[in-house]
């Protein structure tokens, strides 16, 4: 196998678990509430990953981490991924899938809005045309189509969702300038992610044991959503001979996943959630452009 098929094979297994992963997040949710989705979701993430660093012979890098690098993951622990998913989490209990998951995947929009006041970049006409797309398409999902009388399933769910990005774009700003090896980091921000959501949760006395059912869904999300995957992106974009060979494909898995929505939980996607959607990566398709 050429190390390019390698790539495709990796990235196309990657693809295939995220687009599970909105019906994965409101199928759980009937069982579980988010704090405790989040808790034993990242739970399993921590010992997957600590396994594929035993695997790689890389648990060392841990020890050689200096107190700069352990702040650096105690702050990054804080995005992701305890406030992301929390809030995450909270926008799919509140929304359809089709409209929280659609809705999150705005992030790379917002990195580059972020980048202007944070990493002093400068924005384009063009960059600006792209965001004005997307935001449409933005419109189009929240208010079912409706732009010239906005209904919304519920706008706190709306701003949850746009939230959700919005931290996860700050999550990449600040990884871009972490230069750590990436499993090893990315286990030490779980970690501490795994110590915020249990000192939340003890404060709040907000537990119960689960039925299995909300126990294997917080399995599945914390093995294929937050740990296994990710590795699988990483080996997709190493054996690729360009990072766009690999990288655009990425934007299938939306599309997938509200296939997968449909008939794992049940919902009839909407028109506008597909044409809103199809806006926003062409927004960002666009953006790539521009920057190339």
């Amino acid at each position: 196998m050429t190390s390019q098929r390698k790539a495709y094979y990796y990235a196309f297994m990657a693809i295939a678990f995220w687009s599970t992963i909105g019906s994965a997040f409101k199928l759980s949710l009937r069982y579980l509430d988010p704090p405790v989705l989040l808790l034993f979701s990242t739970i399993v993430a921590c010992i997957v990953l600590f396994i594929l660093l035993l695997a790689k012979g890389k648990l060392k890098l841990l020890r050689k981490m200096s107190s700069t690098e352990i702040l650096m993951s105690a702050l990054m622990g804080m995005l992701n991924p305890y406030l992301y998913y929390l809030v995450l989490l909270r926008a799919y209990d509140i929304l359809p899938a089709q409209e929280a998951g659609t809705l999150n995947y705005i992030w790379p929009l917002l990195l580059v809005l972020l980048s202007i006041p944070l990493l002093k970049q400068k924005i384009s006409t063009w960059s600006i045309a792209a965001v004005f797309i997307s935001f449409l398409g933005i419109l189009l999902i929240s208010t079912h189509g409706s732009l010239m009388s906005p209904h919304f399933t519920s706008l706190p769910g709306v701003l949850l969702a746009i939230g959700s990005a919005v931290l996860w774009a700050l999550y990449w700003i600040i990884n871009m300038k972490d230069k750590r090896e990436a499993v090893s980091k990315l286990f030490l921000n779980f970690c501490f992610g795994l110590l915020y959501i249990f000192i939340t949760i003890a404060a709040t006395k907000h537990f119960w044991i689960p039925p299995w059912t909300g126990i294997a869904g917080a399995a599945y999300i914390g093995m294929f959503e937050m740990g296994f995957t990710f590795v699988l992106w990483l080996n997709a974009l190493k054996f690729s001979e360009t990072t766009a060979r690999v990288s655009n494909l990425i934007y299938l898995s939306p599309f997938i996943s509200l296939i997968i929505i449909h008939f794992a939980v049940g919902e009839t996607i909407l028109p506008s959630t597909i044409a809103g959607l199809a806006l926003i990566v062409a927004g960002i398709l666009m953006q790539q452009y521009v920057k190339k």
